[in-house]
């Protein structure tokens, strides 16, 4: 990654501009060309860097149910456990911790029944039980992180 790379990720996480071709937007502000910036995204997406550009929507508002899971994998399986969680349209955030439960998930579905079978299947892909903790109070906490 170079230093376009780098702020082109800080100002998409910033969100991206509500235009006609935001892309354009960001390339002006960059002093790159549009399609140079979409080919960034795409190679940034590909390499995994992005995993996911979209709207955030407010889940319980909608209907939906929502969770924090935890799991505790052994080092090794890492990178598979958090692969196997990535596949599921319903989890919006993963984090690494150092604790014995060492990968953090949300997840939200559009009902109870469709959140727990998520977690079940990514609970029998993983290898490992998922502990859920469904939603109860909302505290919505922006998370940047600079590059």
């Amino acid at each position: 990654m170079d230093e376009y790379d780098k702020e082109l990720l800080n100002l998409i996480q910033e969100g991206l501009p509500l235009c006609e071709r935001p892309f354009l937007d960001l390339a002006r502000r960059l002093g790159l060309g549009e399609e140079d910036v979409i080919s960034r995204v795409r190679s940034m997406k590909e390499g995994d860097i992005i995993r996911r550009i979209g709207g955030i929507f407010d889940s319980a508002a909608m209907g939906f149910a929502g969770t924090l899971c935890a799991l505790s994998v052994p080092d090794g399986m890492v990178e598979e456990a958090a692969s196997a969680i990535n596949r599921h349209d319903g989890v919006t955030h993963n984090y690494l911790r150092d604790d014995k439960y060492n990968i953090w998930f949300t997840a939200a579905a559009p009902s109870w029944e469709d959140l727990n079978r998520m977690i079940s299947e990514i609970s029998g892909s993983v290898g490992a039980d998922v502990l859920s903790f469904p939603t109860v109070k909302k505290f919505k906490v922006e998370a940047r992180f600079p590059v």
